[in-house]
């Protein structure tokens, strides 16, 4: 999830969804309500302890919140360098992973009927539009930090909508990059609060449609993933010759990234 979150166009979320862990991470956050504050407050510390432990699901959060840290600080630097030097091969990689996901989506729909068209048909021309807005010019300030935060978090949990690309139509998105090469604490400390403060809130309306409106939640997903296929599009068109010798490399590469994510997809299902 960290590797995707990085890079503008894919979503951790695809991911969480591919290793079957996607519904178990929206209700674990949703669960979170801070009602171990209080015994707290009256210095009841081992009521703190206990109802901290029945709150937040910390066998599942610590290993995912290490692996996705570690992913941004190791790997910053190697998605930064392949799309700077290999564009048209990591995105049309980042394509085949899109395309793959959705067709994953596509199978855990019940059935297909009219609402369920209308919503994906809905997701993907919105996301369409969205990718299709021109980066927002803004300062690096701490509160408009802690707010891009609170917005990026929200679409890095969601399939298909990618949190790094919207800090891309923030502005912030290379300032925050360089922040995390040279560690200035300040700025991700700042960036994390925000997030946290975001993702509480969000993962709430989230877990309450995948509770009562699953398929349509699960249309409009869908949609929102292919209506994102054009900033993977848009990148691999202007980076090579449109002809056999430039494409060919490409559509290789978008292959074995879908069949990465079919063979992921049946072992985690299997593994369930």
């Amino acid at each position: 999830m960290g590797s995707a979150d990085i890079v503008p166009g894919v979503s951790g979320g695809t991911i969480a969804l591919i290793t079957g862990i996607y519904a178990h991470l929206v209700e674990a956050i949703s669960n979170i309500k801070f009602g171990f504050l209080k015994p707290l407050l009256k210095a009841d510390f081992r009521g703190f302890w206990n109802q901290m432990l029945e709150e937040i699901d910390f066998k599942f959060f610590i290993p995912l919140v290490l692996g996705i840290a570690v992913a941004f600080l190791t790997l910053a630097k190697v998605v930064t360098y392949c799309m700077d030097n290999h564009t048209a091969l990591t995105y049309s990689f980042f394509l085949g992973l899109i395309i793959a996901s959705a067709v994953i989506l596509f199978k855990k729909l019940n059935e297909i009927n009219l609402k369920n068209i209308f919503f994906a048909l809905m997701g993907a021309v919105l996301t369409y539009i969205f990718v299709s807005l021109n980066p927002i010019a803004a300062n690096h300030s701490l509160l408009v930090i802690f707010i891009s935060g609170m917005i990026a978090i929200c679409a890095m949990i969601l399939p298909g909508i990618s949190g790094s690309f919207l800090l891309l139509l923030l502005g912030q998105y290379k300032y925050m990059l360089n922040a995390l090469h040279q560690l200035h604490f300040t700025e991700i400390i700042v960036f994390v609060v925000g997030a946290l403060i975001g993702i509480l809130g969000f993962s709430k309306i989230l877990n309450f449609l995948l509770k009562n409106h699953e398929e349509v939640t699960m249309a409009f997903l869908i949609g929102v993933m292919l209506g994102s296929l054009k900033v993977p599009a848009v990148e691999i068109v202007n980076s090579v010759s449109m002809n056999i010798s430039g494409l060919l490399p490409c559509i290789i590469v978008a292959l074995i990234g879908f069949v990465l994510i079919i063979v992921l997809e049946t072992r985690f299902d299997y593994m369930e």
